[in-house]
């Protein structure tokens, strides 16, 4: 059913949705988008995201469009007279991204801005929560709120096609791992920006040497960015014979279908994990103490296994080590996830 203050306008037969943000918090947008599209079923949906990220939007049944924008492309789009979205929302605080929304659509929602003059242009200037004041979820639905759009679930939305499925397992077949038991995906590293959020490799290594003592079987994807090839290789070379190094390889959504083959990840903090975290796979995924799971871990997960730092919490410096988390602690939850899911797992 539509929601509930429609009556203040017309029903919009277009919306657009502005996301330019990492692959991460392109993601947590998901449950918002789902909303939008469920208050306004009847309207053709639009989002605009990073050209190098708004991939993991493609085939969202409640997405009529997916295109690309950034800011500096902004300032010269939409300078048409005509105005073909009905009401627009846009995530984050870049002006020129506003300002294309008031150009292309009659009434625009954002977070409030530095600039009063702008905050009047819109139709509504919402209240953005304080930072870390709750889930990144529910910071992005805090934008929905004034016009009475609720929720539609807070899961994350990611969708492999049919198609990239079976790439990923004709891939796998290649690789001799179409039959292993457990698979296990790996991400070893967050972007530079964020490497406070890394594991150290040694880490990495004890754990799947676990992993393989209890099952024999298990076979390792090992993905990553270039940025990281050496760390990834490191780990690679330390588990020769059972594993596939995939870092620096792949596209994004060639990455995202052969998770979609796991029996289980591994990951830090980074955008590949919430990847994962929207394909509702068995996962375990560590937080570092300055961004800790239950401001980023994915909501209404079936079978996610959280490792959070010992130190987690708003006093917790981006300083402080991730070899705080112990290996111990890490493969607990390895082994409570690989019993619970995955065949050939600890015995």
């Amino acid at each position: 059913m539509p929601c509930a203050s429609s009556d203040e306008f017309p029903p919009p037969r277009s919306i657009l949705v502005i996301v330019v943000s990492r692959i991460g918090d392109t993601l947590l947008a998901t449950p918002a988008l789902r909303a939008i599209a469920g208050a306004w079923p009847e309207a053709e949906l639009t989002c605009l995201g990073h050209p190098k990220r708004v991939e993991v939007l493609q085939n969202l049944p409640f997405l009529e469009r997916v295109g690309a924008i950034t800011k500096a492309r902004a300032w010269f789009r939409g300078r048409l007279p005509a105005r073909p979205h009905d009401l627009a929302f846009v995530f984050g605080h870049d002006r020129a991204l506003i300002e294309y929304a008031l150009r292309v659509a009659r009434r625009v929602v954002a977070f409030r801005q530095a600039d009063e003059a702008l905050n009047r242009r819109l139709f509504r200037a919402v209240h953005a929560p304080g930072y870390q004041a709750g889930h990144a979820v529910h910071y992005r639905l805090a934008l929905l709120a004034p016009l009475g759009i609720a929720p539609r679930g807070l899961a994350l939305a990611y969708r492999v096609t049919a198609q990239e499925a079976r790439w990923a397992q004709a891939e796998l077949r290649a690789q001799g791992a179409g039959s292993a038991q457990p698979l296990v995906g790996l991400q070893i590293a967050s972007f530079p920006t964020k490497a406070y959020r890394d594991w150290p490799v040694e880490n990495f290594i004890e754990l799947c040497a676990r992993i393989r003592a209890g099952a024999a079987g298990a076979h390792f994807l090992i993905f990553g960015g270039s940025l990281e090839r050496e760390r990834t290789a490191r780990l690679g070379e330390a588990l020769s014979g059972c594993s596939t190094h995939y870092a620096g390889r792949l596209s994004l959504r060639e990455t995202a279908a052969l998770m979609g083959e796991l029996d289980l990840y591994v990951g830090v903090d980074t955008g590949p994990t919430h990847i994962m975290g929207a394909l509702h796979r068995p996962m375990v995924a560590l937080y570092h103490g300055h961004s800790p799971s239950w401001l980023l871990a994915p909501l209404e997960h079936p079978c996610l296994y959280v490792v959070d730092h010992p130190q987690a919490g708003p006093g917790c410096s981006p300083e402080a080590p991730m070899a705080a988390i112990s290996v111990d602690q890490v493969w607990s939850r390895v082994a409570e996830a690989l019993e619970r899911h995955c065949p050939g797992g600890p015995r």
